[in-house]
């Protein structure tokens, strides 16, 4: 049996030809980011999922809903209707409170003279819902941003509080006890907020780096030391505790020369923190991508032996982390001290730290996410006393919104269940948040 001829040889040292991998499209990049649903795409559906579960946890908590459900079988038309109301109405309502109210653009057009709307506010208040998003966002992108340092570099930072109530003690005895021109004061009670929350942060790096301390552990422990030390400061009149309080727990106002300017007027209570808290996700974009020591940041969020291995110093990278987390959490503090509410009381620290650990999680721990996430978020907060106030539907609705936008966002795989995404393909867009236990 003849063997068949077989194809010459390639030269030595040569490479066979191969065909050039074709670009796909911009339209077919599009179609299969939607078919294999990458990150973006998944968590946008997540955020769709958790709006329409939350307006069907509206309508079935609505006491007109469930009086025309039990009709349903003789009038099931009016049953559907009232659910879509109660839902859509909710939206509705969150959306005027927080984007745009048409209800006020008509109010404009009705006015005789410009001046008079811009005498009266008429103006101003077309834009005062997308201004108070701005103000409710402007904490959380801050805070957002620092939990998103810490992932990148494999620590999780649940001390967002303390570091917050950190920066918002420095920040309020400077803007009270110090008596100093209006920039400069201005300049020095930012420049106090950051270092008070980057204390707060150095302790927990410098712990974790020299006896192993673990981050989750010290931030837990020091959320609940700042909150009682908090508790102490406000309590005493020699301290910060307001005169003639008689123990309300409440620091004498800041001097307005602290206060942060206003962007728009005095109609609208947007302020120069907006403008920081946008400077401040810039240039944490510019440290994690373009500077050497945010390549070791994510190099030792990635894998710790390794940079170790390569001669970066994984102890001297946790502190740096920390300490700049704790800073962004400090400034946090100063924009709501110093742009809104001007004192501090036991209740100012609210929901930021948590709120914080869903921002960066919703914002994939890029600062660009971050930011559209704590708009998100702002947008929700600002819209929900127009909700309750025009519909009955509690604020609580939204805390239940975010945390179902959350659980969504941190479960890809029932997203992908839900919609029938395709698996996506080895090297995809996936991105790991942070090591956790970093083990």
């Amino acid at each position: 049996m003849s063997e068949s001829p077989s194809a010459p040889a390639a030269p030595p040292g040569s490479t066979p030809d191969r065909k050039p991998e074709e670009k796909p499209s911009f339209s077919r990049a599009i179609l299969d980011a939607v078919i294999e649903g990458n990150s973006v795409v998944v968590t946008i559906l997540a955020i769709l999922v958790a709006i329409v579960l939350g307006g069907l946890l509206i309508a079935f908590t609505t006491q007109s809903v469930l009086h025309a459900w039990g009709d349903f079988f003789s009038s099931p038309g009016n049953a559907i209707a009232q659910a879509w109301d109660a839902a859509s109405g909710a939206y509705v309502a969150i959306f005027e409170g927080s984007i745009f109210n048409p209800h006020t653009v008509s109010a404009l057009f009705q006015q005789k003279s410009m001046s008079i709307a811009l005498h009266d506010g008429t103006v101003s208040s077309v834009f005062y819902p997308l201004s108070e998003t701005c103000v409710q966002a402007t904490p959380l992108i801050l805070a957002g941003l620092s939990v998103a340092v810490a992932f990148r570099a494999g620590l999780f930072n649940i001390g967002a509080s303390s570091q917050w109530i950190g920066g918002a003690i420095l920040a309020t005895w400077l803007g009270y006890g110090v008596n100093l021109p209006i920039v400069i004061h201005v300049v020095v009670c930012v420049i106090g907020g950051f270092v008070g929350g980057a204390v707060l942060g150095y302790v927990v790096g410098l712990l974790k780096a020299r006896t192993g301390a673990h981050e989750v552990i010290v931030t837990i422990m020091a959320n609940y030391i700042m909150q009682y030390l908090l508790a102490y400061l406000l309590g005493k009149p020699k301290l910060l505790e307001k005169p003639g309080a008689n123990g309300n727990l409440i620091s004498p106002n800041i001097a307005s020369n602290a206060h942060l300017p206003l962007l728009f007027g005095t109609h609208l209570r947007i302020n120069a923190g907006f403008l920081l808290a946008l400077a401040c996700a810039a240039g944490v974009w510019w440290l994690m991508n373009r500077s050497t020591l945010g390549f070791e940041f994510r190099t030792v969020g990635a894998n710790p032996n390794a940079a170790r291995s390569s001669g970066m110093s994984v102890t001297r990278t946790w502190v740096l982390v920390m300490l700049i987390a704790g800073g962004l959490a400090g400034l946090a503090a100063s924009t709501v001290i110093q742009g809104t509410d001007f004192s501090l009381n036991f209740q100012s620290y609210g929901t930021y730290g948590i709120d914080a650990i869903t921002v960066a999680l919703l914002g994939r721990s890029k600062p660009g996410g971050v930011v559209l996430a704590a708009l998100l978020y702002g947008a929700l907060h600002a819209g929900a006393p127009l909700m309750q106030a025009s519909t009955g539907v509690p604020v609580d609705i939204v805390q239940v919104i975010q945390a179902l936008i959350v659980m969504f966002v941190a479960a890809p795989p029932l997203v992908r269940a839900i919609f029938r995404l395709r698996a996506a393909r080895a090297g995809g867009t996936g991105q790991v948040l942070s090591k956790g236990w970093n083990s």
